[in-house]
C-alpha cells in the first residue's frame, strides 16, 4: 500500500513574531512552533513511517507572507528505500512574499540500494524575499555495508525564472560515479544555496562567496568544494564527500556565516540537531 501525504505551511508575521497555520493529509506532521531566537519561527517536519518506498508521495507546500521568517528542518534523514517498480517522490514547493525569509534545512536524503526516487524543490520568490537552504544526498550506506549498487535518484532544484539544476544519478552509471569529472568515487553530495527574489548587489555577492571559500579552505573537503554565483539571484556552495558528516559540517559552517554576515542574525541552530 502506497502512502500519499500532504502538508501545507502558511507563515504570517503578527506583531513581533512569525506564526504558523498548517494543514495536513496523511502521515506527515509539523511539530510545535519554537522561538529560540524571538521572532523567527522554528519548525520540525516529521514523517512517522520513517521512509518512502515505491509509489509513496510526500507533497510539501510552504508559503510566507511579507515580513515573516521561518526555519524548517527534520529530525532525521529522508530515506528512499528499495522499490519494486514505482517511483517514490518528495516534492516541495515554496512561495515567499516580498520581504520574507525562509530557511529550508532538512537533514540528508539517503538513496538506498534499488531505490527509484525523485526529490524536487521549486521556489518562487517575490522581490525582496530570500531563501537560505540546502540539499544533501547520500548514495547508500557504504560504511554500513549497504552500497548504492542498483537504483536511481533524480534531484531537482529550481528558482523559477532564474535557476534550474536537475540531475539523475543511476547506480549503473559508473562513468558518472567514478570519473574525476563526475563524483570521483564520493558518495555524498551537498549544495547550500541563498536565493533571492531580486539580484544581489555586487558587494553582497562577493562577500558571500568570500565567506564560503574561506570556510572551505580550512576544511578536509576543501579540494572538493566550490562556491559560485550562476545567476544574479543565486549563490551556491557545492561539496562532495565520502559520507554525510563532513559535508554537513561544512554546510552548517557556511550557513552560520551567511546568516550572520548577510542577514545580521546570530546562527541559532535548531535544538533537534543537538539530539
Amino acid at each position: 500500500m502506497s502512502w500519499h501525504a500532504r502538508l501545507e505551511l502558511d507563515y504570517q508575521r503578527r506583531s513581533d513574531r512569525t506564526i504558523l497555520h498548517h494543514r495536513h493529509e496523511g502521515p506527515l506532521r509539523v511539530l510545535k512552533s519554537l522561538y529560540p531566537e524571538g521572532p523567527v519561527c522554528h519548525n520540525v517536519l516529521v514523517h512517522p513511517p520513517g521512509g518512502l518506498v515505491g509509489g509513496d508521495t510526500l507533497d510539501i507546500r510552504v508559503r510566507a507572507e511579507a515580513g515573516a521568517h521561518a526555519l524548517i528542518t527534520t529530525p532525521g534523514a529522508t530515506r528512499f528505500y528499495r522499490s519494486l517498480g514505482e517511483e517514490a517522490r518528495q516534492q516541495t514547493r515554496i512561495e515567499l512574499a516580498a520581504g520574507s525569509r525562509l530557511e529550508w534545512l532538512p537533514l540528508e536524503t539517503i538513496a538506498y540500494h534499488q531505490c527509484r526516487a525523485r526529490n524536487s524543490l521549486r521556489v518562487q520568490l517575490a522581490p525582496g524575499a530570500e531563501l537560505l537552504g540546502w540539499e544533501v544526498c547520500a548514495l547508500g550506506l557504504p560504511h554500513a555495508g549497504q552500497p548504492f549498487d542498483a537504483g536511481e535518484i533524480t534531484q531537482h532544484l529550481e528558482l523559477e525564472g532564474a535557476w534550474l539544476e536537475r540531475g539523475r544519478i543511476a547506480a549503473s552509471d559508473h562513468r558518472l560515479l567514478q570519473s574525476p569529472l563526475g563524483l570521483d568515487g564520493q558518495r555524498c553530495l551537498g549544495s547550500l544555496f541563498l536565493l533571492a527574489g531580486s539580484a544581489f548587489s555586487r558587494a553582497r555577492r562577493e562577500l558571500a562567496l568570500d565567506l564560503a571559500r574561506e570556510a572551505a579552505e580550512g576544511h578536509p573537503l576543501a579540494a572538493r568544494a566550490g562556491a559560485t554565483s550562476p545567476h544574479g539571484q543565486v549563490l551556491v556552495l557545492r561539496v562532495l564527500g565520502p559520507q554525510v558528516e563532513p559535508v554537513m559540517a561544512l554546510l552548517r559552517r557556511v550557513w552560520s556565516l551567511w546568516r550572520e554576515q548577510l542577514w545580521d542574525l546570530t546562527a541559532e541552530a535548531p535544538r533537534i540537531w543537538a539530539l
